[in-house]
């Protein structure tokens, strides 16, 4: 994608990171219709979302279509200011995105 499609903030406190992000996605279930023309929208939604902390795999979800439009992720593990923590995910078309910050 050409634009970055999320905003990731990381935040260490007491040695536990905690990670939110937001992340800019249609989310299609494929079973909605187009108001104008009557067709049904095709299908269009994240199925894989993961978190490295310094390269190592912290966090994987498997999501499908009943995840909202632009949807909200937070979540927690143990870690330090100034780790690295990449953040990436793919949808079922086989686009994504992945950013890369330093925990603060």
């Amino acid at each position: 994608m050409a634009k970055k499609s999320m905003k990731v903030r990381a935040k260490a406190k007491n040695g536990i990171v905690t990670v939110k992000a937001l992340i800019s996605h249609p989310m299609e279930t494929g079973l909605r219709k187009d108001k104008k023309t009557g067709e049904i929208l095709p299908a269009l939604f994240i199925e894989e979302v993961s978190c490295e902390h310094n390269g190592k795999l912290v966090m994987q979800a498997e999501w499908g279509v009943a995840v909202s439009k632009n949807p909200y992720l937070s979540f927690k593990f143990a870690g330090a200011s100034g780790d690295a923590v990449k953040l990436s995910w793919k949808d079922n078309t086989g686009k994504g995105d992945s950013l890369e910050t330093k925990v603060k």
